[in-house]
């Protein structure tokens, strides 16, 4: 007898086919009470709640499902994904694992393991699945998925021109794959067989594929008040307002960007918030979720905002906004921080650089107007991971470790995909050159035997001793501690290191870098300029190794270097959040005038609107009285700081008024019974997070591990402030030690001068790309 078929079926078919999610949410609830193993209700009950936003109770229903279904791969497959929308892989992986022992010949599911095995640096394993992805793919969108994942677990790996080559394919099977070209430019960077002309080329290609087809449609801003001094809206568009490496040069700028100028909003394009987002909640004065929405709506967003200036801080990486910036929602667009390169949108109207960072001739690598900051184009905080540790004795300077082991350890603590086969050679020279000296590399996955074993081979073959390498695998753990073990840090090229380079100077550790011609390999250059330590640059790689050989030759003056090494770093431009946000100010107020000016006056030359605009900077009204600085000290409330000092002292005495120290602990209390000492470290921190090195702040902190008996805590503390009441050095006179150190790196590097504090000469094409300039 033929099985009648079930209504509720039907429903619940027509409702996910409407994709009326609330309706087939309560179909399946109600399929369920009547029979609580109704398949279909079970598969598509948890990805209702997902579509609606219901996260928990979708992974609720998906793990009772997965429990009666444990067989059913399409089940598996969903729960994963949505584990995996939520930063969960390593809850998502064995539930892949099965899916592809379910389906060993469906191309997705290898592809969705390999896409879980990223993030938790499992890589080989990841590669793996996607030469399997490839094999199974039957159409061009599995080959293209196959493709993306065996390019991004390849640059993990170290094979850099593969993974390129892995992006190239992507794009000819797929040319309207966006996230083939971010990929593709973002690995080229470290490419040494990738040239700038090819990474501009393709950024135009992206350009004219994404951008070209939505010129018509941007708007005027007939409506816009165009007031040139008015307080100014402005967006900052990122990922990675999470704990991450673009946070150590966004979070002082978020904080500190003058709120009597500028009404600072956040739009955040990811799904997973950390204590970081937190932070950035407190420092915004609006935080606006966009991930998950299509680019369209992510610009329609930024326009309801009103944004007068939007700032992209992703350019081409991962989850960045570009498609939504290439429909223009602001009427000032630039793009800052997070990737060193052309964008190649004519939507995004500048670059923010400096003048030793993108030499003189750089402007013809960017579709976008440079300028170059008084300063440098950004600035470092360390610690972004957890701030109050940069206090703690752990982090403090030590010894060069060569005065205790008796030779020279050199160090790399960059992405292994940026240790080309030149590099890996060009070090082990230097391994020979310096007597008994060591090299120890950190990097991914060194801690798998197989993979370990494999990257000292690949060594040894290239010239390094294979004893005198340390390989030592990256755990976040170790940030900042595995310095200690390194007496002269040695940059990769062509793609140059960036938070690592700024780490290690902070740490005491002296940089040796490569000079190059374009930003990517410049960064070192530029920080290295702006520290007054131009000397630690070199022009080729024979005086590479002389640098490093020389810095080697004496441990008691690398020592003594060592000392004073971080002092130099938080009293230059590479640290000074006071001036860098000033100076940021400037040029976003700059920027405003050009769009104004250009907007009025549509006929003038560049240099006619440039004239003008220092016409109109020269007259410019003097700034309003003195206000107070202002702390975000929750989301959405922001505080005077003397309002925060007041909070933090009735705090801190409500917290000495319960102080009861234990029976028989010798005068020390137990912390979690109190919850005011938390509440009152909290408040410090979100003091300091604003603002660094706060006398009160700090003051409150050593008060608060004194009470607890952490006497060595609280002596770092009472040092910091009292360093912190010392005379800073004045804006003015730090720029003009700035524009000296620059002048001199200028004249060392043989290298024409660029203006500091201006817009660049612009050099552009807007003209059609020929077919053979296709990088694809």
């Amino acid at each position: 007898m033929q099985k009648r078929p079930d209504p509720m079926d039907a429903r619940l078919q027509a409702a996910f086919e409407a994709q009326d999610w609330p309706l087939l949410t309560r179909l399946c609830r109600q399929a369920l009470r009547k029979n609580g193993r109704h398949h279909k209700a079970h598969r598509l009950l948890g990805f209702a709640m997902s579509q609606t936003g219901d996260t928990d109770l979708a992974l609720q229903a998906y793990r009772q499902a997965a429990a009666l279904w444990p067989q059913d791969a399409e089940l598996l497959i969903n729960h994963a994904n949505v584990l995996l929308t939520q930063g969960r892989n390593l809850d998502a992986l064995p539930l892949l694992e099965r899916v592809v022992a379910l389906r060993p010949d469906h191309s997705t599911c290898w592809a969705k393991l390999a896409q879980c095995c990223y993030t938790i640096t499992l890589n080989q394993k990841g590669f793996d699945a996607s030469q399997q992805a490839l094999a199974c793919a039957k159409s061009v969108g599995e080959q293209v998925d196959a493709l993306t994942q065996s390019a991004v677990h390849r640059r993990e790996l170290g094979q850099v021109r593969e993974a390129v080559q892995d992006c190239e394919r992507a794009i000819a099977l797929a040319p309207q794959a966006a996230h083939s070209y971010t990929n593709a430019l973002l690995f080229m960077l470290a490419d040494p067989h990738s040239q700038a002309s090819e990474l501009q080329r393709l950024a135009q290609v992206f350009s004219n594929n994404f951008e070209s087809p939505l010129l018509d449609q941007w708007p005027r801003f007939q409506d816009k008040d165009r007031n040139p001094w008015r307080r100014l809206r402005v967006g900052f568009i990122s990922p990675d307002f999470r704990n991450h490496a673009v946070m150590y040069f966004a979070e002082g700028l978020l904080a500190g960007l003058d709120r009597q100028q500028f009404e600072v909003i956040a739009f955040y394009n990811y799904p997973v918030e950390d204590h970081v987002t937190t932070r950035v909640q407190c420092h915004a004065d609006r935080f606006i979720k966009i991930s998950g929405k299509t680019p369209e709506q992510q610009a329609q967003a930024i326009r309801d905002a009103d944004i007068d200036i939007a700032i992209d801080l992703a350019g081409h990486t991962g989850g960045n906004s570009l498609l939504a910036l290439a429909r223009k929602p602001a009427p000032v667009q630039l793009s800052t921080i997070g990737y060193p390169g052309t964008t190649g949108l004519r939507a995004i109207d500048w670059w923010v650089s400096d003048a030793v960072t993108d030499p003189a001739n750089a402007p013809q690598w960017y579709t976008e107007r440079l300028y170059r900051l008084a300063t440098r184009l950004s600035c470092y905080r360390p610690m972004i991971r957890n701030p109050l540790w940069r206090y703690q004795p752990a982090y403090q300077v030590r010894p060069t470790p060569a005065l205790d082991n008796g030779y020279i350890t050199f160090g790399s603590c960059n992405n292994l995909g940026k240790l080309t086969d030149e590099v890996l050679a060009l070090w082990g020279r230097l391994l020979q050159a310096v007597p008994h000296s060591r090299l120890l590399i950190e990097g991914k996955n060194l801690d798998i035997e197989a993979t370990e074993r494999a990257y000292r081979q690949h060594c040894a073959d290239l010239g390094i001793d294979p004893e005198r390498l340390e390989l030592v695998a990256m755990d976040s753990r170790n940030q900042y501690l595995t310095y200690h073990r390194i007496d002269i840090a040695l940059d990769p090229f062509p793609l140059v290191g960036g938070t690592s380079t700024n780490d290690l100077l902070w740490m005491g550790v002296p940089v040796v870098t490569l000079n190059g011609d374009t930003l990517r390999n410049r960064m070192g250059v530029g920080i290295l300029a702006h520290l007054g330590r131009h000397h630690w640059v070199a022009r080729d790689q024979e005086e590479y190794l002389g640098i490093a050989a020389a810095l080697a030759s004496d441990a008691s003056a690398l020592n003594q270097l060592r000392q004073v090494l971080r002092q130099e770093v938080e009293a230059s431009a590479v640290m000074r959040e006071d001036v860098f946000v000033q100076e940021f100010g400037n040029a976003l107020r700059s920027m405003w005038l050009h769009w104004l000016t250009k907007t009025e006056h549509t006929e003038w030359t560049l240099a006619q609107v440039d004239g003008e605009v220092q016409a109109m900077l020269a007259e410019a009204p003097p700034p309003p009285e003195h206000r107070e600085f202002l702390v975000g000290v929750a989301p959405g409330e922001r505080v005077p700081l003397s309002i925060a000092y007041q909070r933090l002292q009735k705090i801190l005495d409500t917290a000495k008024s319960k102080h009861m120290p234990l029976a028989g602990s010798e005068g020390t209390s137990d912390l979690l019974a109190n919850r005011h000492w938390a509440q009152a470290t909290e408040l410090a921190e979100r003091i300091l997070c604003a603002k660094p090195h706060d006398a009160m702040a700090l003051t409150v902190l050593a008060e608060i591990e004194n009470a607890h008996g952490h006497l060595d805590f609280g002596r770092v503390y009472l040092k910091e402030a009292l360093q912190s009441l010392g005379e800073r050095e004045p804006a003015d006179v730090l720029l003009e030690r700035t524009r000296q150190y620059v002048q001199e790196a200028q004249e060392y590097l043989g290298e024409s001068p660029c203006p500091m504090g201006a817009a660049s000469e612009v050099v552009r094409d807007d003209g059609p790309l020929n077919a053979d300039t296709l990088v694809a």
